[in-house]
């Protein structure tokens, strides 16, 4: 299952997102977390020293490897080069699995010790000074873009996506790769106002949305997110001293997280799991196509120099049952 984290700026969706990707060890699933927000504070809240998440493999200065793997012998990509963010799979590409090994993985993730299991941990790679005038973070995300397109994953395996923050989650066809978004909200009106872009933005492309409500104080602030976001609101996470413990570098062991908030991950991974029968690879496929077909006329084609429609194959659709290349 392809889970995403989104919300505006300081809302909690890295803390969020960490406490999940802890549920997901500790009962023993196997996990893929990818850090894809431009302050790339989700190693740290996995509990890496600043100089280790800093040390891990920037997967956004490894896209030229990611792309010459993917490509594999695809015959409609003349090139590794004329491959962009969007570049759809088709007969030939090498696909990626949660479980299996890969030259991707080798090159860009590293084990996550956590409570005697471990997570992969994949990060974009932070914004530099030396990208200032020159690149756009979008561009960096792409790597997660491309990975995500040649993933395939099946049910009890999961990819947990810490998205950038705020309304940037829409610069491309990204936000539609996931089988659960998760949006963490606040209870004030800056915290609900990017679940209106979301929503609105999400309505024609049947993205699975549900709200995470965080920092809950008291029924009254229930009450608010409820009147805010309906029925999209699935559960709400209030005061946690462990995670106050993780943000001093010095965290419990996860069995003691507080019992309401354990029930809260609890609920977050049913409303995922439910989502695996509602899982259509065919518009799935389609909505891949859409957006590079979108993205080669935009900027694509004169950028590469190559017609990218051609590298839409008609007849692949992704999906459990299709045979990764040698």
């Amino acid at each position: 299952m392809k889970i995403a984290f989104v919300g505006k700026g300081g809302s909690g969706k890295t803390t969020l997102s960490s406490l999940f990707i802890r549920h997901l060890v500790a009962a023993g699933r196997p996990v893929v977390a990818i850090d894809a927000d431009i302050n790339q504070h989700l190693g740290p809240a996995l509990g890496l020293e600043e100089s280790e998440a800093a040390a891990l493999p920037a997967m956004g200065e490894r896209l030229s490897l990611i792309k010459d793997y993917l490509r594999g012998s695809n015959p409609r990509i003349a090139s590794a080069a004329t491959m962009i963010k969007t570049t759809p799979p088709g007969e030939g590409s090498r696909l990626v699995r949660v479980r299996e090994p890969s030259p991707v993985y080798d090159a860009c993730a590293r084990p996550v010790e956590l409570d005697g299991g471990a997570a992969r941990l994949m990060v974009t790679g932070p914004f530099t000074d030396a990208d200032l005038g020159v690149a756009c973070y979008h561009s960096k995300t792409g790597a997660v873009e491309l990975f995500l397109n040649h993933l395939v994953d099946g049910p009890d395996e999961y990819v947990v996506v810490d998205m950038t923050a705020g309304s940037d989650s829409f610069a491309s066809g990204m936000f539609t790769r996931f089988d659960m978004t998760f949006l963490v909200a606040e209870p004030t009106r800056k915290g609900v106002s990017v679940y209106r872009q979301y929503k609105e933005y999400a309505r024609d492309f049947g993205v699975a949305l549900k709200v995470v409500g965080n920092k809950v104080q008291a029924q009254d602030d229930i009450d608010f997110l409820r009147s805010e976001v309906g029925d999209d609101l699935l559960v709400t996470v209030g005061h946690s001293d462990w995670v106050r413990a993780m943000e001093k570098g010095r965290p419990p062991r996860f069995d003691l997280l507080e019992e309401a908030n354990a029930h809260a991950l609890h609920t977050l991974r049913a409303a995922a799991d439910a989502r695996y029968e509602a899982r259509d690879w065919e518009r799935y496929t389609r909505q891949m196509v859409h957006f590079h077909l979108k993205n080669a006329e935009a900027w694509g084609n004169e950028r590469t120099g190559a017609d990218l429609a051609a590298q839409v194959d008609p007849d692949f659709v992704l999906g459990e049952s299709v045979a990764t290349p040698v």
